[in-house]
């Protein structure tokens, strides 16, 4: 069973969640809170698996609150939703920690499978989506240059061609046939990329590709 905290200040809106939810198979609504210190609080207490994140609320806004939560329960995913699919508290919520971000109009079945995602310890957002949003409103800290930025210093070549496919949107079953690795060996590169990097999830690693310059928006295939 997949605990999950339902955080959003309308009433309305968190009802509505507890009702979608009880319609998924393996998903529970544990508990509620209408602002980010809430939330924090009843994480703390409930420790549920998934927290469905507003973005914008009262008190402490939901980047607030998840920076908050992903740090000191690092066992607890969360997947964010706005009412805007495209806005910087969206990248905001992603280098906070979320593991993805969901607009509040996704399709019930959309909303279940994304808890289910995150839950599994992946990103709930496609990269290719990502890029079009951290293209929107991230800054590369540097343009592609000679320099090997620091980021990426720690990382192999092996890891370096790994990240940017992951950053081009491709699964591991794709980056397996891309690079002639075995899918077993993908994985443990990406764990280790993602170690190396401290990051998360994919989420994070295609920001961090986008920010040293490693892909740019333009040049998704």
């Amino acid at each position: 069973m997949i605990k999950v905290l339902l955080v959003d200040d309308q009433v309305l809106v968190r009802a509505g969640l507890r009702m979608l939810l009880e319609t998924g198979d393996g998903l529970a609504a544990v508990g509620e809170a209408g602002d980010g210190h809430e939330a924090v609080r009843r994480s703390h207490e409930l420790r549920p698996d998934v927290v469905l994140m507003d973005l914008h609320m009262p008190v402490m806004d939901g980047v607030a609150a998840t920076e908050r939560i992903v740090t000191e329960l690092p066992e607890t995913r969360v997947l964010a939703l706005s009412t805007f699919d495209l806005e910087e508290h969206v990248v905001a919520a992603l280098r906070a920690g979320a593991s993805g971000f969901l607009p509040k109009d996704v399709s019930p079945e959309e909303l279940i499978e994304g808890i289910r995602i995150v839950h599994r310890g992946e990103a709930a957002v496609a990269p290719r989506l990502l890029l079009g949003l951290i293209g929107t409103f991230v800054r590369p800290a540097r343009p592609r240059a000679v320099v090997v930025p620091a980021e990426l210093s720690a990382l192999s070549v092996r890891e370096r061609q790994v990240l940017e496919l992951i950053a081009r949107g491709l699964s591991n079953g794709q980056i397996a046939e891309e690079t002639g690795l075995s899918l077993s060996t993908v994985k443990n590169r990406v764990s280790d990329l993602f170690a190396k990097l401290d990051v998360r999830d994919r989420a994070q690693a295609v920001i961090v590709a986008y920010e040293v310059g490693l892909v740019s928006p333009g040049e998704l295939g």
